[in-house]
């Protein structure tokens, strides 16, 4: 990695760190002999604490301290978590009932927090755990996705969090009227648990007045402002790291009760605390995803172009608002409601429903997923009742690459395109000229073969603003200091990478610094795709800024005038002067000289606006009818992602997402029996994909480079996800449609298949 071209496919560094066993999640970084905390959660759904006795529990061996929402409360802590609420269609705001840390006299779901036990050891602090007196005057519980039931919340008598509307309803159902065909189809994208390599966990420390907190997350400065606000510290009394994280897919980017109970024990204690979620209580307690249902309506003309677009919606909140859950499925799920079609007219109307379930919140693509889902199994149902080809069907409607910068019907502006010459490509890479002779072959087995197609866009997200640092060292080494968060993508490698393309400095000897507030004033943390854009965004305005530094000292010292000496990716060069010194030696020659002041750079930059990855996915499924098991025989992936600078990660980054898009759609499925006890809490009930589940998966770059960076870069960490919960099911629909099968719903499990087979009944 000594030496390479621009966006070459170079393997990550930080993996022999990973690999060999030296990475440092949070297990590994916890302080020596740090007290442990275990919580005690709430073992029904829906219920008053009609008792609670911690005496015994408090006089236990090795116990330091037994916390209940008093105690926080009477430590002056504010105890309420937050979370963005959205504007009902009246205007009114969504609904915002108070969640507490820890449960306020009332349990609203299995598995909420009602008490924390501090001991010396993890096992001291679950037997004092056991010690502790619980009971509960029962409540009903309320699982479904209406409005109704037994009050969850005060602030919502019918559990309606928010009624939330985005288009022109009234315009779309005139376009309705007035359509030449009309295709209707109700969708349900079934929630999942997450499941992240490493569990959530977090320790903290008090000294010297200051409260340094650790935590696997998805950016140091949100729990750093969060941590400040309800502890009642100066936020220079904070201190944030996040050290190697196992995995985070939105799922670690929000705060959580754990870390804030934990952060005061510390405090109140004056020594570490620490907690470690086990698999089980994570099923439990980290925020799930997913988990609606839609009524997806297209309307066409006579041409088959799509008129108006309409979805009703009904998504689950869980028991309570988490940090982001009213916005995934209203305002994000709206970014690309319309996918890469020129529709002009469309109405998204969302009703948010409380459960007595955990909470729903960001899971990889955070709302996009599920609006392409919709989008391509409509259009996939259009193309079949209407008797035209799926592809040709999305053609009629694409967006013409002539009509970019193109203004949504719901107010994005897609900046470039070429959807058509993608999604050619596409169907020669999966050799779709080949499928009928596979689905022959395998009908002569008694199999069936089914090929689902999803024309996917992806709108990135978050903070379109970033900061970059770079520090040259004694060594000859170099720090880049980074305001994103890895999470497993691969940052060590790619910001290296970039800033040496940029610079010439050798990949090899720069470090990149990430997941400290100390050390890093300011960052966006990770989530939304938004980490490569912005950080190289970033790290091109610091070069202009070392450049700009530089070049008076060099001129100087060149004898040459200011104006002459240009940088030109390598090195500094002027007509007549024979020095040539790289960005290291100009380094060197600084640090010579006594200019410290050389030796650090710093801009912060911003987007000017968001990029929009799209592409193809192209799945084949066999079924067995015999036993309804699904076998993905071939995948394909052309993507365009813009510019890239390393290829091999972001076609990591598409086999990560894919799978992940492959368990939903074929395994994963959170199931509570009727009093709300979660029947898939372990590895053992709730199905991950493993490596013969997966088929070898085929991707192309096919880069039509953005306009909204100058990079020409579109972000690429959700994408895969996106695209492949559509691909499969269409492909599911397409095998056993000549079974006679209308409604094919995720996942697509064996058992499910065989009795709709069998039955010739739709598979619910």
């Amino acid at each position: 990695m000594e030496k390479f071209g621009k966006s070459q496919p170079v393997k990550r560094v930080e993996d022999v760190r990973f690999l060999t066993g030296h990475g440092r999640y949070i297990e590994d970084c916890a302080p020596e002999g740090a007290l442990r905390a275990w919580v005690l959660r709430s073992p029904v759904a829906h219920g008053v604490i009609s008792e609670i006795d911690l005496e015994e529990a408090r006089e236990a061996d090795g116990v330091h301290m037994v916390l209940t929402l008093a105690d926080l409360q009477a430590a002056g802590m504010t105890t309420t978590m937050d979370a963005t609420v959205v504007k009902n269609r009246d205007e009114s705001d969504g609904a915002a009932p108070a969640r507490h840390m820890l449960a306020d006299g009332r349990v609203r779901f299995v598995g909420e927090p009602i008490a924390v036990v501090i001991a010396d050891t993890l096992d001291q602090a679950r037997d004092a755990g056991e010690m502790i007196v619980l009971d509960f005057d029962d409540l009903p519980v309320k699982l479904d996705l209406h409005a109704g039931g037994e009050t969850i919340h005060a602030e919502a008598p019918d559990n309606s969090a928010f009624d939330w509307g985005m288009g022109d309803e009234a315009a779309t159902q005139a376009a309705f009227d007035a359509a030449d065909h009309t295709v209707s189809l109700q969708i349900d994208d079934n929630r999942i648990i997450v499941n992240a390599m490493e569990p959530r966990g977090c320790f903290a420390t008090w000294e010297d007045d200051r409260l340094h907190f650790t935590y696997g997350g998805q950016g140091v400065w949100g729990a750093k402002g969060q941590l400040s606000a309800k502890l009642g510290l100066d936020e220079t009394a904070v201190h944030v790291v996040t050290p190697d994280v196992g995995g985070g897919f939105g799922m670690k980017a929000m705060t959580y009760p754990e870390y804030f109970v934990v952060a005061h024990a510390a405090r109140a204690l004056g020594k570490a605390v620490f907690w470690m979620s086990d698999r089980t209580e994570a099923m439990l307690s980290d925020n799930g995803g997913r988990d609606l249902t839609s009524l997806a309506e297209l309307a066409f003309d006579e041409d088959l172009k799509i008129t108006a677009y309409r979805v009703q919606t009904r998504c689950n909140l869980g028991a309570y608002n988490s940090q982001f859950g009213q916005p995934i499925q209203t305002q994000l799920f709206s970014r690309v409601l319309a996918g890469v079609y020129d529709i002009k007219t469309a109405w998204l109307q969302v009703e948010g429903i409380y459960t007595n379930t955990t909470q729903v919140d960001a899971y990889r693509g955070a709302g996009r997923p599920e609006a392409i889902y919709v989008l391509e199994r409509v259009m996939d149902r259009a193309a079949r009742e209407l008797g035209v080809d799926p592809f040709e069907l999305r053609r009629r409607n694409f967006i013409a690459p002539a009509n970019f910068p193109y203004a949504t019907v719901t107010g994005e502006s897609y900046d470039v395109g070429d959807f058509d010459m993608i999604l050619t490509e596409a169907i020669q890479k999966s050799d779709m000229a080949g499928f009928a002779a596979r689905r022959a072959a395998d009908a002569a087995e008694g199999k069936l073969r089914g090929a689902g197609l999803c024309y996917y866009i992806e709108s990135i997200l978050g903070d379109p603003s970033e900061g970059a640092e770079v520090e040259f060292l004694e060594d000859g080494w170099v720090n880049i200091y980074v305001g994103t968060q890895s999470n497993g993508q691969g940052h060590e490698t790619v910001y290296a990478q970039f800033l040496a393309d940029q610079t010439g400095i050798p990949a090899s000897m720069i470090t990149t610094i990430q997941g400290d507030s100390d050390l890093i004033a300011k960052g966006g943390g990770t989530g939304g795709s938004r980490s490569v854009t912005t950080q190289a965004n970033a790290t091109l305005a610091t070069v202009d800024v070392m450049v700009a530094a530089f070049t008076p000292f060099l001129a100087e010292e060149m004898g040459v005038e200011e104006e002459a000496l240009s940088f030109d990716g390598e090195t500094f060069r002027a007509p007549g002067s024979n020095l040539t010194p790289s960005m290291l030696e100009a380094a060197e020659m600084a640090r010579a000289q006594g200019r410290v002041d050389l030796l650090r750079h710093a801009a912060r930059a911003q987007l000017p606006g968001r990029s929009f990855p799209n592409g193809a996915h192209i799945a084949e499924v066999v079924i067995d009818p015999e036993t309804g098991v699904t076998a993905v025989d071939r995948y394909t992936v052309v993507d365009d992602f813009g510019n890239l600078i390393n290829p091999m990660l972001a076609e990591g980054q598409v086999h990560g997402g894919v799978v992940q898009g492959l368990g939903q759609a074929m395994l994963e499925h959170v199931v509570y029996d009727q009093d709300g006890q979660l029947l898939t809490a372990s590895f053992m009930d709730y199905a991950l994909p493993r490596a013969d589940d997966v088929p070898m998966i085929g991707f192309t770059s096919e880069p039509v480079p953005s306009i909204q960076n100058p990079m020409g870069m579109k972000g690429c960490g959700e994408a895969g996800t996106v695209g492949a919960l559509a691909a499969l099911a269409n492909a599911v629909q397409d095998a056993t449609w000549e079974r006679g099968l209308r409604q094919v719903d995720m996942p697509f499990t064996p058992l499910k298949l065989w009795e709709a087979l069998r039955n010739g009944t739709e598979a619910a």
